[in-house]
């Protein structure tokens, strides 16, 4: 596991049921390409999450070329897709970047 943003580890297809199915907190997925520019927008913004809700959320991303089976298997078809995860299942899924304060409203009631 390899973290690019402060705050945010990399899984991969290998150890994403380790690190987010098996995961006692929630996890917030990011599904992320190197050539996606509003991915490149989210990372200030996930790395603040990160901060302010460390102990509580976990945030990860995944990079759907290096991690094709997690792609498929969640159906994202579009970077970057931010996906919350709870006692292994999703139970939110964002598509696009967006500022801070939308995102966790976005996800309000799912972080509850």
């Amino acid at each position: 596991m390899t973290t690019h943003t402060e705050g945010v580890a990399e899984v991969t297809d290998a150890d994403f049921a380790t690190e987010v199915l098996a995961a006692e907190l929630p996890v917030l997925v990011k599904f992320t390409a190197e050539w996606c520019g509003p991915c490149r927008q989210l990372k200030p913004v996930l790395a603040a999450i990160a901060a302010e809700w460390s102990g509580r959320l976990r945030i990860v991303e995944i990079d759907v070329d290096r991690s094709p089976e997690t792609t498929v298997r969640y159906g994202v078809l579009g970077t970057p897709t931010l996906m919350l995860f709870r006692s292994g299942e999703p139970v939110r899924s964002l598509v696009g970047a967006r500022p801070k304060r939308r995102l966790l409203a976005e996800l309000g009631d799912a972080l509850a």
